[in-house]
């Protein structure tokens, strides 16, 4: 039999699934040593698939510092320091004495036990928990690089090093140390250039909730060394509760009867519901702006109002518009420890037609009502969609949640753009499987064009992880005859629950108005566009307002 190779694209697709494979072993075994040998299955996955996002990974002596930025950020501070890695559910800790910490870039509580001990709360569903594995075994991986760049040819700490260990005696006794002779040899440490290694310490100093890269170098490089030295491994594992519930929507069915009491509270049920799956500030800041800030009319357009809105110094202004909603129609459902996915609950009988931006058309704003859901990450999109898809039960009874339409907004990688383009999807595609979502978008592109931006329409990838893509496996998609403009996380997700509700449960009408679009966060076919290269900034404003404003105006008229 003639020998076939694989091509690039086959192989990463390979490794993608052996990660995926190990990942769920571990996780129903309970835990595992990342050096060890399911660990060293993961980390040759991870290195074959050599991800855009991790970007020098696969170089035995560089470190990649824009990937440990980002992982950081989604981290929890001091996580470089800890031997000792525990995935729990939502267990108690909220009561404890123990501080949350809450990385800056994700929403999850984590909890400092000891110096070695951390645990991180995780309840958002599978996704979620092979997200953060991914980033802890990349972390190790480049913990291993320092420990090599730390070490002679007879594993004995360089003078590299040994600096190193003094500026950190410095830092922690509040001590001046040569800032220009810590660089030059950090980046012995790291592999760097010194300007390379000026330039990532500047960005870790800027970054919110992160240590310096100082001491992060620091840290990874004693606990790579206590492990290759004394036999101290490092130790992943996943408390029994966490387990049991995934999988099974117990956050999710909580979350969603939330929304539902508050709904049969408010005299709202009954109502034609219309849910938005957005960023909280938009939706918000579409219909109380322009009536709650004074002087409103000398912003020529709701985008103007919107971007000074945005900046750090107008806190006081967004409290505003936040004030003036809760007494203009809206009400908020916190859910900072079940699901992270806040949502607002929005009586447009309330709201002031009047005094809305010229942006947006409207016919009447009587019996309709918005529940405006923060972003879900993942597999979370259908347990929470399916949820909140399901009659409710009222004095014994199952009733229908009278749900007219579903507005999905979200960040996307592009394909075939640029950061701060538009996608406009017409099936979600979910990557490994031939699972396919074709569906009709109300939301056409025509309603969300601007001059200077472009618009896609076609289908998305929905992926297993943004952290696992590599440009092999993109091009294959936007280049073979899927033809895809686009990924990301949830689209397939949210589609299967509005499917089996409407199509087979009849849970909801069979004519739910679906309106699906997206914005380029990054671009990762391109070098320095990826996740790593940090947020669009001011820039995400334009597409957020045009996509918010498409939806509303398809629901108001």
């Amino acid at each position: 039999m003639k020998s076939y190779k694989l091509n690039k694209a086959q192989e990463s697709r390979g490794a993608i699934q052996r990660l995926q494979t190990a990942m769920r072993h571990l996780f129903i075994r309970g835990g595992y040593k990342p050096l060890g040998m399911s660990g060293e299955a993961m980390i040759d996955a991870l290195l074959t698939l050599n991800p855009e996002i991790y970007g020098s990974i696969a170089n035995e002596e560089k470190v990649e510092l824009g990937g440990l930025l980002y992982v950081y950020q989604r981290l929890p501070l001091g996580i470089e320091q800890a031997r000792f890695v525990k995935l729990i559910a939502r267990e108690g800790f909220e009561s404890s004495s123990f501080k949350a910490i809450v990385p800056s870039k994700r929403r999850r509580n984590c909890y400092r036990i000891d110096e070695e001990q951390m645990y991180i709360e995780m309840t958002r569903g599978r996704s979620d928990i092979y997200d953060v594995l991914t980033h802890l075994t990349f972390m190790y991986v480049e913990a291993e690089k320092i420990r090599n760049n730390a070490l002679d040819g007879k594993d004995r700490p360089t003078r590299a090093w040994q600096v190193l260990s003094d500026i950190i005696v410095s830092l922690k006794n509040g001590e001046e140390y040569d800032v220009e002779v810590g660089y030059t040899y950090l980046s012995t440490l790291l592999g760097r250039t010194y300007d390379e290694t000026v330039k990532a310490c500047n960005n870790f100093e800027q970054a919110d909730g992160v240590h310096s890269l100082f001491e992060i170098v620091y840290w990874m490089g004693v606990r790579s060394m206590e492990e290759h030295f004394d036999d101290h491994d490092r130790e992943i594992a996943f408390s029994s509760s966490l387990r049991n519930l995934v999988g099974h929507h117990i956050n999710g069915e909580y979350w969603a009867n939330q929304i539902k009491n508050q709904l049969v509270k408010a005299d709202l049920f009954d109502k034609d519901l219309h849910v938005i799956s957005a960023n909280l500030h938009s939706v918000m800041n579409s219909l109380y702006a322009t009536a709650a800030i004074k002087g409103s009319n000398k912003y020529e357009t709701l985008e103007d109002l919107a971007e000074m809105l945005s900046q750090d110094q107008n806190k006081t202004k967004r409290k505003t518009v936040m004030d003036y909603a809760l007494k203009h129609g809206m009400t908020i459902l916190h859910d900072p420890s079940r699901t992270n996915i806040s949502v607002q609950v929005i009586d447009l009988a309330k709201v002031d037609a009047s005094k809305l931006p010229a942006e947006i058309k409207h016919k009447s704003l009587t019996d309709k009502v918005l529940i405006v859901m923060d972003y879900a990450f993942g597999e979370q999109a259908f347990e929470s969609m399916d949820e909140l898809l399901k009659p409710h039960d009222v004095d014994g009874r199952k009733n229908p949640v009278n749900i007219k339409s579903v507005n999905i907004m979200g960040k996307a990688g592009i394909l075939c753009g640029n950061k701060g383009d538009i996608m406009v999807p017409n099936a979600h595609i979910f990557e490994g499987s031939a699972d396919n979502y074709v569906f009709e978008n109300a939301l056409k592109s025509s309603e969300v064009t601007d001059p200077l931006l472009e618009t896609f329409d076609g289908p998305m990838i929905t992926v297993l992880g943004t952290s696992l893509q590599n440009k092999d496996i993109l091009r294959y998609f936007l280049r073979s005859s899927w033809k895809a403009i686009g990924l990301e996380m949830e689209g397939a997700h949210y589609l299967k629950a509005i499917q089996a509700a409407s199509k087979i449960r009849n849970n909801i009408s069979p004519d739910v108005v679906i309106r699906n679009a997206y914005y380029a966060s990054d671009n990762p076919l391109e070098t320095g566009s990826t996740l790593a290269s940090g947020s669009l900034g001011l820039d995400g404003v334009k597409p957020t307002y045009l996509i918010t404003v498409g939806f509303l105006n398809g629901i108001l008229e």
